[in-house]
């Protein structure tokens, strides 16, 4: 597996189980550890350096709006798979829909390159189930160390630091036995390199297609594909770290999850973290007024045109019955 990050609530034994985070039951066994932190550390740097050959092609005046147009597009569709499709959908089944569609989504999130969908579900449905805990994969709060020097090992280890080792990955059989019955989605998970090497292909074809030859594939490979996995990567790996540590807290909740403003547009609506926590079989995840939720909007013009049916929303009443200010 290169990278992963419903739920049962937060405290509960998750499917099947003990409430010990680290029991081996909960614990994917991993058997090429080293090939894998290699895997991860390619597609963690090499997108960061070829970051620099853009920057490069930028000042250089040679960047063309079609190279931007095809990182639009690759960025805004392959967030939607890993936000629509992996989180909310396959993590914490706040809606239903068709098997072409699941599938659909499930290839998307494939080519964000962060894991097998199969895999990145029981990680995230571990998250839930001991969020800030003995247990959670990626807490920035757990066993790094008191004041300034403690916060930073937190950030840097729930950022990134996770993907490089493997004690507390969520056993797929144990946090996603749903999926693994799933035959679209033991197709897609199986087939995952696949997915990588299509999304890669995507933007080439774009370019080719805008540009009209080779080297227009390769300046939109460069924006639709390094570029575009260096930002889908360190947006989503955000919610991870930052917003664990930083932003508001508008709901009661057992961890220490929070609402950073600044981050739900580039993660299209996932930054609102603390009412994703508060509510995490919510379909939306922006339940203010002004708090905008790209994947929310996504998702209600797939109902509205019946794609999608059974979507979890959260009353008010149930909202304002969780709000801290209510219980001030």
């Amino acid at each position: 597996m290169i990278m992963s990050s419903i739920a049962p609530p937060h405290g509960s034994t998750g499917p099947g189980g003990s409430s010990a985070g680290g029991r081996t039951g909960d614990i994917q066994p991993v058997a090429h550890e080293t090939r894998d932190r290699i895997l991860t550390g390619s597609v963690t740097l090499i997108p960061f350096l070829l970051l620099g050959l853009a920057g490069w092609q930028a000042w250089n005046h040679i960047l063309r709006w079609h190279d931007l147009l095809t990182f639009a597009i690759v960025y805004f569709l392959t967030v939607l798979g890993v936000t629509v499709g992996f989180h909310r959908l396959f993590t914490h089944r706040s809606f239903e829909t068709s098997p072409a569609l699941r599938g659909v989504l499930a290839v998307l999130g494939s080519a964000a390159i962060e894991g097998p969908v199969i895999s990145w579900v029981a990680d995230h449905r571990k998250h839930h189930a001991f969020t800030d805990e003995e247990g959670d994969p990626h807490s920035p709060h757990v066993d790094h160390g008191s004041g300034l020097r403690g916060t930073l090992r937190g950030l840097v280890h729930a950022h990134l630091g996770w993907l490089f080792i493997h004690t507390q990955r969520g056993s797929r059989a144990k946090f996603a036995p749903d999926l693994m019955k799933d035959p679209v989605i033991r197709f897609v998970d199986r087939t995952f390199l696949v997915w990588v090497l299509l999304g890669m292909a995507l933007p080439f074809a774009i370019g080719w297609a805008i540009g009209g030859g080779v080297a227009a594939g390769l300046t939109a490979l460069l924006w639709g594909g390094a570029v575009r996995i260096f930002f889908v990567h360190h947006v989503t790996f955000s919610i991870n770290s930052l917003c664990h540590t930083f932003g508001r807290r508008l709901f009661d909740t057992d961890d220490h999850s929070r609402n950073l403003a600044w981050l739900a547009l580039p993660s299209l609506g996932e930054a609102w973290h603390n009412n994703h926590h508060a509510f995490p079989t919510s379909a939306v995840h922006g339940l203010g007024r002004r708090q905008f939720d790209v994947s929310a909007l996504v998702i209600r013009t797939l109902e509205r045109m019946g794609l999608v049916w059974n979507v979890v929303r959260i009353s008010p009443e149930r909202q304002q019955a969780k709000a801290l200010d209510a219980k001030a």
